[in-house]
C-alpha cells in the first residue's frame, strides 16, 4: 500500500468524521460539549468506550509486547474488571448524586479548594500524558510508513494528526464524542478480525489449528506464579490492574465524562458492566493476535522494524499489514483500525483537558453566560497545542514499549486521585486542607524513589504496577495524619 493510498484512506475517514461532527454540534453550546445534555444512550456509550479504553495503545502496543512478556498481561485485564465493578458501584453514585459537570468538584464539596485543585492537576497531568503516548503511536506509525516517504517531518505530522481531532471536536465536544467512538469501535474489531482471518489464511492454519500449534505454545503462558518478587507475579499485576482501572477510568474526567452524559445512574452502572466484560474478551483477542503476528514474521523472516536504529516491537503490526504480502484489504483495514483506535481515545481527551481546564481552573460555570463559549474555545485550541508539544518531545525521550510505559506513568500521577478519593469515601474525616498539596507531592516523590530502586537493594523485589496503589495509600496515611480533630 503506498504512502498516497494512506494518506487519501485517512482524508477519506476523516471527512466521515466531520460529518458526524456537523450533525452533533449544530448547537455548540457548552452543555452539549460538556455532557452531551445527558441524553445518550447507554449501549451507545458502552460500546464506543470500548475503543476509548484500548485505543492505539491496545492496537499495536499489546500485540507487540507479547514476544516480551508472553500473555502476562492478561492478569493486569483481569483485575480491569473487578475495577470497573468498583466504579460502577462505589464511584458513579456519588458522581450522581452530586451531578457535577467535573468529577473533581466532589474533592471541592468534601474537603475543600485545595483538595480540589490536588485532584485536577493530578488529572490534567496523567491525561495529558495518557493522550501524548496514545498520540505518538499513531504519529510513529504514519511517520514510518507515510510520511517519511513524502519528506514531510515527524513535527508536521504530529501538528496535522491533532489538527485533524481539533476540527471535529471543536463544537460538539463529548456529544461528537460519544457518536465517533461508537464508529470507531467498530472499525477497530473489524480490523483486528479481518487481520487475524488473512494472517490464517495466508498460513494455511484453521484458527483451532493455531490454538493447538507449538508455535502459539511458546507465548500464550498467562499466569505468572511462580517469583513473587518479579514484577509481573498475578498478584501484584491483579491488584496493580484493579487500581488502574479505578483511577485510569473511575476517577479519570475523560472516561467519566462519557458515562455522565448517560440520564440515570442505572443506565450507566449497566454501560459500565457491559462494556467492561467485552473489553476483557476483545483484549484476549489483541494478545492472540499479537503471538500470531510473531509466529508469522518468524515464518516469513521479518524483523522489528527500526526507529531511530533501535528494534521497535509497536512496530511490527503495521510492518506486517503494510509491507507484507498480506494484500491490500488487510492493509486498508489495519490503517482504518490504527486510525479509529489512537483517534477514539486521543479525541475524547482533548475534550476531557478542555472541559476539566473549563471548570476545574477557569471556573467557567461561575463566568457570565455570554462569555462563556468564548473561553472553552480558546482553551480547546490552547490544550491541542500543548498535546503538540508533548508528543513531539515523546520522540526524543520515550525509550520503553508504549502500553509499559503507560502504565507505569499511571502509577505516579493518578495515586493522589486514588487516596483523595478513598479517604473523602470510606472515612467521614475532614483535613486540613491547605497541607494537602505537600501530602500528594510527598507521595508521589516516595513512588518515583520506590520505582527506581534496584531490585538487588531489597531482596531481588522488583517493582511492578502495585506502584499505583502504594502511592495511594501513602496519600491515604498523609491525609489521616493531617485530618481535623
Amino acid at each position: 500500500m503506498t504512502p498516497t493510498n494512506i494518506l487519501l484512506l485517512v482524508v477519506g475517514y476523516f471527512l466521515m468524521l466531520l460529518a458526524i461532527s456537523y450533525l452533533t454540534g449544530k448547537n455548540d453550546t457548552n452543555d452539549d460539549f460538556f455532557k452531551a445534555g445527558k441524553k445518550s444512550p447507554w449501549y451507545l456509550v458502552a460500546f464506543g468506550m470500548i475503543g476509548a479504553s484500548l485505543s492505539g495503545v491496545t492496537f499495536i502496543s499489546v500485540p507487540g509486547w507479547v514476544d516480551a512478556s508472553q500473555f502476562s498481561y492478561m492478569q493486569v485485564v483481569l483485575g480491569y474488571l473487578l475495577g470497573y465493578i468498583i466504579t460502577a458501584y462505589v464511584l458513579l453514585p456519588v458522581y450522581y448524586k452530586q451531578n457535577v459537570t467535573s468529577i473533581y468538584q466532589y474533592l471541592d464539596d468534601r474537603f475543600g479548594f485545595v483538595s480540589y485543585k490536588v485532584g485536577a492537576v493530578s488529572f490534567f497531568v496523567s491525561r495529558v500524558l495518557g493522550a501524548a503516548f496514545r498520540l505518538f503511536l499513531v504519529a510513529i506509525v504514519l511517520q514510518q510508513f507515510v510520511f517519511d516517504e513524502l519528506g514531510v517531518p515527524y513535527e508536521v505530522t504530529v501538528i496535522i494528526s491533532v489538527l485533524l481531532i481539533w476540527i471535529y471536536t471543536f463544537k460538539g465536544g463529548i456529544k461528537t464524542i460519544v457518536w465517533t467512538d461508537t464508529l470507531q469501535t467498530l472499525f477497530m474489531l473489524i480490523s483486528v478480525g479481518l487481520s487475524i482471518y488473512f494472517i490464517l489464511d495466508k498460513m494455511d492454519w484453521t484458527f483451532s489449528e493455531f490454538l493447538t500449534s507449538d508455535e502459539f505454545k511458546q507465548y500464550n503462558k498467562t499466569l505468572f506464579v511462580d517469583d513473587f518478587m518479579a514484577s509481573n507475579h498475578l498478584v501484584k499485576s491483579f491488584l496493580g490492574g484493579m487500581f488502574v482501572t479505578i483511577c485510569m477510568t473511575g476517577l479519570d474526567q475523560d472516561m467519566m465524562q462519557k458515562n455522565l452524559t448517560v440520564g440515570t445512574l442505572k443506565d450507566s452502572q449497566k454501560n459500565m458492566l457491559s462494556f467492561s466484560v467485552v473489553l476483557v474478551i476483545v483484549t484476549f483477542v489483541f494478545m492472540l493476535l499479537g503471538a500470531l503476528l510473531f509466529i508469522y514474521a518468524k515464518k516469513n523472516g521479518i524483523s522489528l522494524p527500526l526507529m531511530d536504529g533501535k528494534p521497535k516491537s509497536d512496530l511490527l503490526f503495521p510492518e506486517i499489514a503494510l509491507n507484507s504480502d498480506l494484500g491490500i484489504t488487510v492493509a486498508i483495514t489495519f490503517m482504518l483500525g490504527l486510525i479509529a483506535a489512537a483517534y477514539s481515545s486521543a479525541d475524547s481527551a482533548l475534550t476531557s483537558l478542555t472541559t476539566s481546564f473549563c471548570v476545574d481552573f477557569l471556573g467557567i460555570e461561575k463566568r457570565p453566560e455570554n462569555g462563556r463559549n468564548r473561553i472553552r474555545k480558546l482553551t480547546h485550541v490552547g490544550m491541542s497545542i500543548m498535546l503538540i508539544l508533548v508528543v513531539i518531545l515523546f520522540k526524543h525521550v520515550l525509550d520503553t514499549n508504549v502500553i509499559d510505559g503507560l502504565l507505569k506513568v499511571a502509577g505516579y500521577t493518578y495515586g493522589p486521585l486514588l487516596g483523595l478519593f478513598a479517604f473523602g469515601i470510606f472515612t467521614k474525616h475532614q483535613v486540613k486542607d491547605k497541607w494537602v498539596w505537600l501530602v500528594a507531592l510527598f507521595s508521589v516523590l516516595i513512588t518515583i524513589a520506590l520505582g527506581k530502586v534496584e531490585p538487588g537493594d531489597i531482596g531481588g523485589y522488583t517493582f511492578g504496577y502495585e506502584l499505583l496503589p502504594l502511592n495511594g495509600l501513602i496519600t491515604f496515611i498523609g491525609l489521616w495524619c493531617i485530618r481535623r480533630k
